[in-house]
């Protein structure tokens, strides 16, 4: 696996969401190797899963008068809100070396648990609950997603280590789906940033994720394939209102 690190302008929220979907569709075109990314969104964002309902869990009112956008990823889940104080993780796997991650379950056990083992050199009190939720002080830190194509697993997920959490908790509505150990907190009760320091969170996670290789990627570069294929999406699915709305 290598480590994809991108130079450059940075990307927008909506360049950011295809780039991750290029990287997969990428590597199932045979023209990339699977690889992991560390980012983080340059402003505050809402990202719904791929069928949240756009009008049930975010405050849309709120948004508005922050100018905080809300976008549609490609994965499934719930909405998340990332920006400042928020690492983002994305790995795209090979489902030819990793034939047992097509099954959900699986796939959430083997990124779930290298996420979680990269935290715990920080936090060793760091906790795996619900499906692929991440906790510290059972509050939750990290939520992650997944999409899985003929080929490869996409799996990436938010890690809170410096957040605006009362931000957080004004963005969002009620979920309409909660984990059992929730027990009915509201947001702001319920979500917490784990103390870490991301450089050294994102060097763990690469080294659990065995990315020993990098690959520089300038994202004024529109001759590279992978900028190319983030700009196609752009396109074709991210800079169109339709497709944030779909639901």
């Amino acid at each position: 696996m290598i480590r994809l690190c991108l130079t450059g302008p940075p990307l927008c929220p909506r360049g950011q969401l295809a780039m991750d979907e290029a990287v997969l569709n990428l590597a199932d075109a045979s023209r990339h190797p699977p690889a992991l990314r560390t980012w983080q969104f340059d402003r505050p964002v809402v990202v719904l899963g791929r069928s949240s309902k756009w009008a049930v869990e975010v405050d849309h009112g709120y948004c508005d008068r922050q100018n905080i956008p809300v976008l549609r990823r490609v994965t499934g889940g719930a909405s998340v809100v990332g920006g400042a104080g928020c690492l983002m993780y994305s790995v795209v796997i090979s489902l030819e070396e990793h034939p047992h991650l097509r099954h959900v379950d699986a796939a959430h056990e083997y990124v779930i648990r290298r996420v979680l083992t990269a935290v715990r050199h920080q936090q060793p009190d760091a906790q795996w609950q619900g499906i692929c939720d991440l906790t510290w002080q059972n509050k939750k830190f990290s939520g992650n997603s997944l999409r899985i194509t003929r080929g490869h697993l996409l799996y990436h997920g938010t890690i809170l280590h410096a957040a605006d959490l009362d931000q957080i908790a004004s963005c969002l509505a009620v979920a309409p789906r909660q984990p059992e150990y929730r027990q009915g907190r509201r947001h702001r009760q319920f979500i917490t940033n784990v103390p870490c320091e991301p450089s050294r969170l994102a060097e763990d996670l690469a080294n659990e994720f065995s990315a020993h290789q990098s690959l520089t990627v300038a994202t004024d570069d529109s001759s590279d394939p992978r900028v190319a294929m983030t700009d196609q999406l752009r396109r074709e699915r991210y800079d169109s209102d339709a497709w944030h709305q779909r639901h």
